[in-house]
Parts: structure tokens; sequence; C-alpha cells
């Protein structure tokens, strides 16, 4: 193995940045305000949704729709295994289950849907998340009698705690993803999809199983806001902002690296929750507007910038020597 890559400055830069990053998190509970602190969760809630959205719709070109449904399904599960009359399970094995569920229901509506391609996938998965939720207000006004699950609450601290232990795990997982045969496979069906079934690529079961991890990791997150709401309804759980959010912030920050996500989703998170508190019947329009904005002047998003950027840079730099290379001539 070669080690030289482990000792170079950048990687050794780059893993004291993120270590930094890690212990401010970790020990933000501890002096943040309750209301921070809750502020941070929803930050850390869509920067998991918007990673795991981009783990497979990033590279294979795939417009999913579906990050409410799955995210739903991780609330559910938790409301009905951690009721308020009393958990049927401790809380680790809740979140487990409710990523396990949206796992299993996405590994087989991929299997049936994800041959459609294009306009007709967005479509069907805009109409899954909106069949869960009607299919969840007819069962629970049908047949438990009332609209809505309590469940047993936890604090904004527990819940910080757990997300930041997902977060790690889903940009891990993303990372290690991009790296693997996975990855590679998925960049070659955003490619080309016909040309890697030619060169051997199961295209089907690749799509299958990187959209049913990604919703892993959706279904977590979900079911661990759900006691933290102390209360679930098909309106919370399958709220289409959760579809429609992570894919601006994933636009907005860029999907070429890894950090672009992050970044955008980081930045919009906090805007949309003060937008939403400051103009609750326009702050839709105004990420609309944005959305728009920013597929016009930023197709590549935030990290499409900087590659520009040292362009611009380098050639002023060597404007710059080549201009004092000739004053200097000339003087001589």
């Amino acid at each position: 193995m070669d080690i030289s890559k482990f000792t170079s400055k950048k990687f050794l830069a780059t893993a004291g940045v993120l270590l930094a990053i890690l212990v401010f998190l970790a020990t933000f509970p501890t002096y943040g305000s309750n209301s921070a602190v809750g502020i941070g969760l929803t930050i850390l809630m869509y920067i998991i949704l918007t990673v795991s959205w981009v783990m497979f719709s990033g590279p294979t070109g795939y417009m999913s729709l579906a990050t409410a449904a799955f995210f739903g399904i991780g609330a559910y599960t938790c409301a009905f295994l951690y009721q308020k009359s009393g958990p049927l399970l401790p809380l680790p094995a809740v979140i487990i289950a409710g990523g396990l569920v949206s796992f299993i229901f996405a590994f087989v509506v991929g299997l049936v849907t994800l041959r459609l391609k294009g306009m007709y996938f967005a479509m069907f998965t805009f109409g899954f998340v909106m069949l869960l939720n009607q299919f969840m207000v007819y069962y629970e006004l049908n047949i438990l009698g009332a609209r809505g699950q309590r469940v047993f609450p936890i604090t904004n601290q527990t819940a910080f705690y757990i997300v930041l232990v997902i977060l790690v795990l889903t940009l891990l997982a993303a990372y290690l993803i991009r790296r693997s045969r996975l990855g590679l496979a998925m960049q070659s069906i955003g490619e080309n999809e016909e040309a890697a079934a030619h060169m051997g690529v199961n295209t089907t079961m690749v799509k299958v199983l990187t959209f049913a991890i990604s919703a892993f990791f959706m279904g977590v997150v979900g079911a661990t806001m759900a006691p933290r709401w102390e209360y679930v309804d098909p309106s919370v759980a399958f709220n289409m902002l959760y579809s429609f959010m992570p894919i601006l912030m994933a636009v907005f920050g860029g999907m070429r690296e890894l950090y672009g996500p992050v970044i955008g989703a980081a930045i919009f998170a906090y805007s949309e929750r003060t937008l939403r508190l400051r103009f609750p019947y326009h702050y839709m329009l105004a990420f609309g507007i944005a959305l728009i904005l920013i597929i016009i002047f930023l197709p590549g998003g935030l990290t499409g910038l900087v590659p520009n950027l040292k362009d611009k840079l380098s050639g002023l730099i060597a404007r710059l020597r080549k201009g004092g290379q000739s004053e200097q001539n000339a003087n001589t």
C-alpha cells in the first residue's frame, strides 16, 4: 500500500480541517443554546438528505423525488416502535429498523421503476410520495381511528448527537462508494447507460442497490427526527419539502466534489429556516427563484467555481510574470 498520499501536506491539511469541524460539532451542544442546537440539528438533517440523494442521483443522472417517501417511512417506523405509551424497542434498534424498512421499500420499488428513465422516473417517485401520504391518512383515520402518532420524546441534544453520528457514516459511505467499483459503474451509467450494459455492467442491479443504500440513510435520519418532534402525521413525515430541498441544495453546492452538497445543504438549510420564520407564505417562492438563478448562472454549483477561479488566477499570475519579464528585458 502506498502510504505517501496519507503523509502529503494536502491530505494532512484536509484531515486537520475535518477533525476540527468534527470536534466543533461534537462540543457544540455543550455551549450552544437549545434553540441553536435545534437549528444545527435541522442543518445536519438536510446535509444527510442531500448527500444521500447525491449518492444515487449524482452519478447516475436519475432525478429521484422519493426522498420524502423514505424519510417518512423511517419516521413512521419509529412512531410505531417508539410509542409515547411505551417504546417497543430501544431507540438505536428503532433507528436501524427505520433505515432497514426504507432500504427494503427502495429495493422493491427500484426493481420495478428503475427501468424507467428521465421524467417518467421522476414522475413515478413523486407519485410514490403522494401514494404513501394518502395511504397513511386512510390507514390512520379508518383503521387506527385517529390521525397522527405520538412518539416518546428525546431532547435536542440527544437527537443532535445521533444525527451527527449518522452524518459521519453517511459521508463515509458516500466517499467509499465513489471510489469503489460500484461508484465507477454508476458513473458509467450516468455517462452512457447503453454502453455500460454492453461492457457487462448489470445496470439495473447497480441502480437498485445504490438507490436502496441512499434510502437507508434517509430512513435512519427520519427515524431520529420523529422522537425529536414527539408527533408524526402524514403531512409532516411525507412533506415534499424533503424531496425538493435536497435537490436545490445539491445543485447549489455542486456535485463534482463530496463537500459541495455539504456546503449547499448547510447554507440553504439555515436560509430555509430563517425565511420560513420571517416569510411563512412566500419563502417557497424565494427558493423557486433561487433555483432558476442557480441553474442559469451556476450550472456547476459552488464547487464548479473553484476550477474557474483557479484558471483565472493562474492566467492572471502568468500575465503578471510575463509583463514583469518584458519590462525587465526592456530595461536591459
